[in-house]
């Protein structure tokens, strides 16, 4: 080893370089402040917990309440239709329409992690909208009617009451709906009033039906179509779920286009309804083919066209002179001729829309009223073939059916 590393003092790091001692020590980093959390941020946070907590415990709340079948609008007395092949998730939501079931996803979850909902049963169901979802599944199981179906035609035109007609001499009866369910075996008239009279009218379509002034309030408010209705020992209940499909029916046809073309023209769609009942009565002759009701929907048009003309004509008077009207009204006893727009019998014509419709009418007399054909004529006529014959002057329409009689072409109604 040399001479200089031997002694400690001669070790030299640099050249003309030397360390304070002072240097030599380590600094020490740097201290940051911290800094204080916002109190508004804090709160925040706070009501956020709060929030959620409320919300979680609500949550629980009404999903227990569900589960159990307790509260929130629940008790009352229902009746659900399943028909067959229905699936589980459909039932559910069926559940939700009846007021049964709030939450229809839970119940799904719960049928489903119980074993129930590949065991439920298609079927008539009466039960009460307390049953909690334990008591829904067992009933689904075990309590459905297997009630028979039976298919029902309502045609077009149909009223709810019976009228007779007397066309060229002969007295027509046309059975009601009324008398179509009785016949068929669905329910009886009287429990079909009842069903009538007990139907919820809170919808849209239906909270306009006149109340006061019509015989039957859902006159013309029931679908003409061709149904699979129950038929079982309860008629009451057979009685209200044909009505119920009938009105759910109409409100899946009046569509929100309808109610805004009616407020454009400055009608309710009970107006609308009304102009088309007549328009189906004056007009809904049966066709077989597809030209032919090309030429019916054409002639529905042209016949709302001369009835909304005459309801605005000072000449007539601002009355229809449609003789369904008159005899309509006089299949009531108790008619005091508030539906006659004729003014033949005891009573002078009303003018304007009788207070409601006078039978139900199809979607194409439905049109037809909302969007007429406009035109310059106040008259028509049509002949025992279908035809329609319009006319400016009575004096035309005269000539015309003068013509149809010496060809034994023309048909009259009228009431007797």
């Amino acid at each position: 080893m040399s001479e200089n590393f031997q002694n400690d003092d001669a070790f030299i790091i640099g050249k003309g370089f030397e360390l304070e001692e002072d240097e030599i020590k380590l600094k020490k980093p740097k201290k940051h402040r911290k800094k204080k959390d916002s109190p508004v941020k804090g709160i925040i946070w706070i009501v956020a917990i709060i929030v959620v907590s409320i919300s979680l415990a609500v949550g629980i709340i009404y999903a227990g309440a569900d589960f159990t079948g307790i509260g929130f609008g629940r008790g009352e007395d229902t009746t659900m239709d399943i028909p067959m092949g229905t699936p589980a998730a459909e039932i559910a939501e069926k559940l939700e329409e009846t007021g049964a079931v709030k939450v229809p996803l839970l119940f799904r979850v719960y049928s489903k992690l119980m074993g129930y909902d590949n065991q439920f049963k298609y079927g008539l169901y009466t039960f009460n909208t307390e049953a909690g979802y334990k008591s829904l599944c067992e009933m689904l199981i075990y309590d459905g009617a297997k009630a028979e179906t039976i298919e029902v035609t309502i045609p077009e035109g149909t009223g709810i009451n019976d009228f007779t007609k007397n066309v060229n001499g002969e007295k027509v009866t046309v059975p009601g709906i009324a008398t179509i369910l009785e016949n068929k075996g669905v329910c009886s008239k009287s429990d079909f009033y009842e069903a009538l009279r007990e139907a919820k009218r809170d919808s849209k379509l239906l909270s306009g039906a006149d109340d006061i002034k019509t015989y039957y309030t859902l006159e013309g408010y029931l679908f003409p179509e061709t149904y699979s209705f129950y038929s079982y020992d309860n008629s009451k209940e057979c009685a209200r779920l044909a009505v119920e499909r009938m009105l759910k029916e109409t409100e899946s046809r009046i569509t929100d286009a309808m109610f805004k073309r009616a407020e454009e023209m400055g009608y309710s769609m009970n107006e609308i309804l009304t102009m088309a009942s007549i328009v189906q009565m004056e007009a809904g002759i049966e066709v077989k083919t597809e030209e032919a009701k090309k030429r019916l929907e054409t002639n529905m048009k042209g016949v709302a066209g001369v009835f909304y003309n005459r309801l605005d004509s000072a000449e007539t008077g601002g009355t229809l002179g449609s003789s369904p009207t008159l005899f309509y009204g006089d299949s009531f006893k108790q008619d005091d001729g508030r539906y006659n727009t004729q003014g033949d019998n005891e009573f002078s014509a009303i003018k304007g829309l009788p207070p409601g419709p006078l039978c139900s009418p199809g979607i194409d007399a439905i049109n037809a009223a909302l969007y007429p054909k406009k035109s310059d004529y106040y008259y028509f006529v049509t002949d025992s073939s279908g035809n329609f014959y319009f006319h400016k002057t009575m004096a035309e329409q005269s000539a015309t059916i003068a013509k149809l009689q010496q060809g034994k072409q023309w048909i009259y109604e009228y009431f007797n």
